[in-house]
């Protein structure tokens, strides 16, 4: 790659890019994101690259390994552009007949494109799929049309045209101010005012300054970030300059957890992209100014994902973390004014920067402008990455783009916030979603994780496992974190035996106010949230175990016995042959029993019923 010198070689680069890219007509945009590679997206690429170069047609046809496109579930995704035809789905053998009706033929393959499951439509165009059409895509919006292995696709896209911007044409104080009047506010869980962290470390004394992207994310069921780190790490690399540029920075480290392996490599592939395009190392696009950025490893402890643990480990030392009197900005890494936002939040900075504050603040609510990306999961009809205006309402997320509830079930709560958040029930769908008004039902934006939950989700069950959860992943630094948890882990547990005690509710309450106002970090000031927000919202349940010993949802294993329906077992003999206590009996092609004497409650003979004969009571 040639070394750009000047902006305007940067403008010439583009130019060139662009005028390549209109040679080919056609761009078949696959999705490699992690779950798409699971589903074996690669073979697939692999398919069409060999059917394309069969047929002689490759200087015509662009095939562009991409990352997520949001809709997990229905993996591997395939969209052909211009016309942005959608496949769901797709196998290798499919590359064959997609390339012989569709790219060449000009023909749609009904088979492949989506299908609502509540209506039955079929949709030609990504856009118009439910799951799309009620979102808006900012950050999201390169998804499938860059290769995060290219940086000539993110420059055709306006890439880095941002931090031409503002190293030519703005000074720091003028980054430092557009970001603090867009009122971008942190994307990682507290939501503190991304200007104010920036200009912190601006103004305070000591040198060098760092810039760090948080990568950790350790949320069950979470992954924004490593989906943007995996699909256009280039982004996130230009907010993070445009942050350096503006606190006085010329090192970076992105912090990307051990797990990740396709965030970690493409974050490395576009670092020495950048450095090699004169986009990154000394003396950037010939403007004086120089800035670097290495990647470091998390060992993967959830609580690493807290802002000061974080520094630690990136120290070498073990992830705990520190007295909050001592703040980053001016005490940091290794004692040095520090500033830490997490991959979206820095995302955001390269668009604030090229489209103005004003176009940042007319998405969103008075409090939290912009969007915010969601990972959907649960049971919910359509699961995966979404981005929405903040403001958007849980009912609409569920209903609209989710598509509601699997089976048909009812709906009973939205856990939001990661395993720190709070369960909101059924009769608060209709909140906007913004940081403040989550706050206020004692859930929270956190990361961005949303876990829906139908009838058959026991509430106790649920605030038992964030707790076990939180437990297993406390540093055990503070005592009220440390102590706090075993607890209440050890108060749940006791709850879902069966064995509760009414007392133990105030025993609940007492012990998470406790954490709340004395533990040393977020995890254990946040911790108490499933607990806090079941009991206020679903405190039939816990009545319901203490007091009448029974489990409502008929989760828990010792409130629930399993009987034969008579009517419907048909003596096939499957759950004998299963039963790991030989509990069941019965002749063959005649009705089962079951001994509740010496059933123990596993609930394999109702996960292997085919007929529905075994019933929870």
């Amino acid at each position: 790659m040639n070394r750009l010198k000047s902006p305007k070689e940067l403008e010439i680069l583009r130019e060139e890019i662009l005028s390549r890219k209109a040679l080919q007509k056609v761009c078949v945009s696959i999705c490699l994101g992690t779950s798409c590679h699971a589903f074996g997206g690669k073979k697939v690429s692999e398919a069409f690259q060999s059917e394309i170069e069969r047929r002689g047609i490759k200087n015509k046809v662009e095939i562009k390994n991409t990352g997520c496109h949001g809709f997990c579930e229905k993996g591997p995704i395939v969209v052909i552009h211009p016309d942005e035809i959608c496949y769901v789905e797709v196998k290798p053998e499919d590359a064959q007949e997609i390339v012989s009706e569709t790219i060449v033929g000009g023909k749609i393959v009904e088979r492949l494109l989506y299908k609502d499951p509540n209506t039955g439509e079929k949709y030609v165009h990504e856009s118009e799929i439910p799951f799309h059409k009620f979102q808006t895509k900012i950050v999201f919006d390169y998804n499938n049309k860059v290769s995060p292995r290219s940086i000539d696709d993110y420059i055709a896209l306006g890439g880095y045209l941002a931090l031409k911007k503002a190293i030519f044409e703005m000074t720091p104080e003028n980054v430092l101010s557009e970001i603090k009047e867009a009122n971008l506010r942190g994307r990682g869980g507290g939501g503190f005012d991304a200007g104010r962290k920036w200009e912190s470390a601006r103004n305070a004394s000591g040198s060098p300054k760092y810039v760090v992207v948080n990568c950790d994310e350790g949320d069950p069921g979470a992954y924004m970030d490593r989906s943007l780190m995996e699909e256009n790490p280039h982004i996130i690399l230009e907010g993070l300059t445009l942050g350096a540029y503006a606190i006085g920075s010329n090192k970076g480290f992105i912090y990307v957890r051990e797990e990740y392996p396709y965030a970690v490599e493409n974050a490395l592939f576009a670092i020495e992209q950048a450095r090699e395009r004169g986009l990154l190392g000394k003396n950037i696009l010939g403007s004086g100014f120089s800035f670097d950025v290495d990647v470091h490893r998390g060992a993967g402890a959830f609580v690493s994902g807290e802002s000061s643990a974080l520094l630690t480990t990136l120290e070498g030392l073990v992830g705990e973390p520190r007295p909050k009197y001592i703040h980053m900005a001016e005490k940091g890494l290794w004692g040095k004014p520090t500033n830490l936002n997490n991959v979206e939040t820095w995302a955001n900075v390269p668009l604030i920067i090229s489209n103005g504050s004003s176009w940042f603040r007319s998405i969103g609510t008075e409090g939290s402008k912009g969007t915010k990306i969601f990972s959907l999961v649960g049971k919910v009809n359509n699961t995966g990455l979404i981005e929405v205006p903040m403001g958007i309402t849980l009912r609409d997320i569920i209903y609209k783009i989710g598509g509601g509830i699997k089976g048909e079930k009812k709906f009973k709560a939205v856990q939001t916030g990661g395993p720190s958040g709070g369960c909101i029930p059924e009769q608060y769908l209709d909140t906007p979603v913004d940081f403040d008004e989550l706050t206020k039902l004692g859930s929270m934006m956190g990361s961005g994780g949303m876990i829906v939950m139908d009838e058959d989700t026991c509430m106790v069950d649920v605030a038992k496992y964030f707790t076990d959860f939180l437990k297993d992943e406390s540093c055990g630094k503070c005592a009220p974190c440390r102590e706090g948890l075993d607890r209440m882990s050890e108060i749940l547990e006791r709850i879902t035996e069966g064995k509760g005690m009414p007392e133990d509710i105030e025993l609940l309450l007492k012990i998470s106010s406790l954490m709340k106002d004395a533990s040393l970090c977020a995890l254990g000031t946040t911790a108490p949230n499933p607990v806090l927000s079941t009991i206020r919202y679903f405190r039939d349940e816990y009545d319901a175990h203490i007091i009448e010993k029974r489990c409502p949802a008929l989760a828990c294993r010792n409130l629930v016995e399993y009987l034969v329906d008579e009517t419907k077992c048909t003596g096939c003999g499957a759950c004998v042959k299963s039963c790991p206590s030989n509990a069941i009996s019965g002749k063959k092609k005649k009705a089962h029993s079951i001994d509740q004497g010496e059933c123990i409650n596993c609930g394999i003979c109702f996960d292997i019923c085919k007929f529905d004969a075994v019933v929870k009571r």
